[in-house]
């Protein structure tokens, strides 16, 4: 009975992971998810849902029945291994997708089913490699990413006081708080008015030179380099990363009880003939002691 469930589970995988690694399914699958943000934007129109309210809520449950479906060829993919379909990070996003649009609370609450059909939109990123690999080397570059925002903070921090300490009462309108300086110093990142905040500072002393250009220094391009850096080493990991995943040699169809099975059958043969060798050589040792 095991064996008969095994091979049973082994051709439901291989038959289900013909189909979904067929360029038909994906780019199928892809058409789906881009006539999904389609419908979204028509949505956003009030004469449109007003004149087209019935095809528009046909179109979603078609949609919604459609996802469902490729979610379920997905998981009929790993019938022979069910716990690697949950190693893959897109396979659990792409199931948690469609399964909470069936949930009561997400049909009930139409933000939160807008949301989730959002989410939709972007699981194009798994049918799009260049795609895939700047979104998870945004993932990666979260710790640096989190660093970067300490140490900014920190700068922002330290030269806002000192901006207060010199500039409140020439320039309250730009440093006569704590928070005001902040913003200022901020947006003076981007070197937006910095020609500007360098003559105010003219005015107040000629020693303000050395306060801008040092945080010019240290905020504008020493910072933002920073998380250049960061960003473009995240994205070299996510690329190796991509590229160790496309070489990595598929799983045999039918992989599973299946396989195990040809081999018990394989490693019986092969006793069988060891028995047979075994057999001949004691018959031949028999015919030589009689002799």
């Amino acid at each position: 009975m095991s064996d008969r469930t095994g091979r049973l589970r082994g051709a439901v995988a291989g038959g289900s992971r013909r189909i979904v690694d067929s360029s038909a399914f994906g780019a199928v699958v892809f058409c789906l998810i881009v006539g999904n943000a389609a419908l979204l934007g028509a949505e956003t129109y009030t004469g449109a849902v007003h004149d087209w309210h019935g095809p528009l809520k046909l179109a979603e449950h078609l949609f919604l029945a459609a996802f469902t479906v490729e979610i379920l060829l997905r998981v009929a993919a790993y019938a022979d291994r069910p716990g690697d379909f949950f190693r893959d990070p897109w396979n659990v996003f792409d199931l948690v997708v469609v399964a909470l649009a069936f949930m009561p609370f997400a049909r009930e609450n139409a933000t939160v089913l807008r949301l989730l059909r959002l989410a939709r939109v972007v699981r194009a990123a798994r049918f799009l490699p260049q795609l895939r690999i700047v979104i998870v080397a945004v993932g990666k570059s979260l710790p640096g990413t989190v660093s970067f925002v300490l140490v900014g903070a920190l700068l922002l921090y330290i030269y806002a006081m000192v901006g207060w300490v010199f500039f409140s009462s020439a320039d309250p309108e730009h440093y006569g708080s704590l928070g005001r300086a902040v913003l200022t110093l901020f947006l003076l990142i981007t070197l937006d008015g910095l020609g500007d905040a360098v003559r105010a500072g003219l005015e107040v002393s000629r020693w303000t030179i050395v306060y801008f250009a040092s945080f010019v220094l240290l905020g504008s391009f020493l910072l933002v380099n920073l998380l250049i850096g960061v960003v473009i080493n995240s994205l070299q990991e996510a690329r190796e990363l991509e590229t160790g995943r496309s070489d990595e040699v598929p799983a045999p169809r039918g992989a599973g009880a299946g396989a195990e099975v040809g081999s018990e059958a394989e490693l019986r043969e092969r006793l069988a003939a060891a028995r047979r060798a075994l057999d001949d050589i004691e018959a031949g040792l028999s015919r030589h002691s009689h002799l």
